[in-house]
């Protein structure tokens, strides 16, 4: 348990004030912490806007991070999870999932057809690849984390994404500009 020495290090320059330190957290940790969020809310818009708001918060609030209760990671999580979850709370029209997403009742005709076209062009993936992109953008594990939970090298894991974003793009660059816009700033 706790934090790898990297994270330690970047952690202390971050408690001293420096923004160098959270630019490399941010590198590190963003794309994974911005698929969890776009789970949640399904938005890029809104997304982005809460992933924003999840780093001003391990900003102010990076003193509380205690190392010896868990990563950082962990931590940076369950802070973009309840930013997340607080926001959509705050609306009327949503209902919380069993599995904690949330999802609004009343979905517009074209987020239910980019949903749809989402849905079908990564079904068309290879599994090991749609497992891959599973694990990093819908379940927000890191690319660390999700080779071990694959059992695959990081190297290996890493084409598979590399190789499933170039499928995604090859094959739906005009339905899904957005979509191959978001994964590729992630990967």
């Amino acid at each position: 348990m706790g934090a790898d020495f990297r994270d330690i290090q970047l952690i202390e320059r971050l408690s001293n004030g420096d923004k160098a330190a959270l630019y490399q957290l941010y590198d590190k940790y963003s794309g994974a912490l911005y698929g969890v969020i776009l789970r949640m809310c399904q938005n890029d818009s809104d997304a982005q806007d809460l992933l924003q708001e999840t780093f001003v918060k391990i900003w102010t609030n990076i003193a509380k991070y205690d190392a010896s209760k868990g990563r950082f990671y962990t931590w940076a999580y369950r802070i973009a999870r309840n930013t997340t979850l607080n926001s959509l709370r705050s609306r009327n029209d949503l209902i919380q999932n069993d599995d904690l997403s949330v999802y609004e009742t009343k979905a517009s005709d074209e987020s239910k057809q980019e949903d749809t076209l989402l849905k079908g062009s990564l079904q068309k993936l290879e599994p090991h690849h749609q497992k891959a992109i599973a694990l990093v953008y819908y379940q927000g594990y890191t690319h660390q984390e999700a080779h071990e939970v694959m059992g695959v090298p990081l190297g290996t894991f890493k084409s598979y994404i590399r190789q499933a974003l170039k499928q995604l793009r090859k094959t739906y660059a005009n339905e899904m500009i957005w979509l191959c816009f978001i994964f590729e700033t992630m990967a």
